[in-house]
């Protein structure tokens, strides 16, 4: 385990025990068995703890939506903000706590609202450019940047409160109605987007998916890009 490791495991048992302001950097450093100069080479400050991962969960996201193609946009907006729920899930029982803290401490609540809004000016300019830009579509792209952003953090707020077992499948009803919203925002005017999830191989079901949809065998060349 890295030094960064073991002050954010220190810090988070602490908080849990003590509470946020009753936790000092030396008592964090002192559980994590490291000094004070290695504590500020990983965090810049204590709240920087509860927060660990943004940055590269703002790099994971726009590396997603980047990789995209005008086709597969919205697909691509669906996956990069699985990304961050998958994140929470995995942190299991320290999202849970963050979760607590950012609750009672303003100031911790004010850093997680400032993230989520970089989350979604991140997914608003996506969109933008995909809608075709112009003023015209700044509005449409903001609306359905919010929406994505709100169906997320719907979904993961009832995980965080036990009121879920199944997040991920709630995760995939919420995008798929929020998606349906702005289906038709960009691209192809005509077009439409279906989301499912299958255990069959794509090669043995996309003639099947052309055969309803009525398109000649010549579109059957290959999957979307990814």
């Amino acid at each position: 385990m890295s030094a960064k490791e073991r002050l954010s495991e220190a810090a988070f048992e602490l908080f849990g025990e003590r509470g946020y302001d009753q936790t000092t950097v030396d008592d964090i450093t002192e559980r994590a068995g490291v000094g004070r100069t290695t504590f500020f080479r990983a965090f810049r400050a204590k709240e920087d703890v509860i927060f660990p991962d943004h940055d590269v969960l703002l790099g994971a996201i726009e590396a997603r939506l980047t990789g995209s193609t005008d086709r597969t946009a919205l697909l691509a907006v669906t996956e990069a903000s699985r990304l961050v729920l998958r994140h929470y899930l995995a942190e299991g029982e320290r999202a849970l706590t963050r979760y607590r803290l950012t609750r009672s401490v303003p100031a911790l609540r004010d850093r997680e609202i400032a993230g989520v809004q970089q989350y979604q000016r991140l997914f608003r300019g996506f969109l933008h450019r995909w809608m075709g830009g112009g003023e015209e579509n700044a509005l449409r792209a903001e609306l359905m940047a919010g929406a994505v952003v709100t169906a997320h953090n719907h979904v993961l707020r009832r995980w965080l409160r036990g009121q879920t077992s199944t997040p991920e499948q709630e995760f995939d009803a919420a995008m798929a109605e929020t998606v349906d919203l702005f289906a038709r925002s960009g691209g192809d005017e005509d077009g439409s987007i279906v989301v499912f999830r299958t255990k069959k191989d794509i090669g043995a079901v996309l003639p099947e998916l052309h055969r309803l949809l009525g398109e000649p065998r010549s579109a059957q060349a290959g999957p979307l890009e990814p």
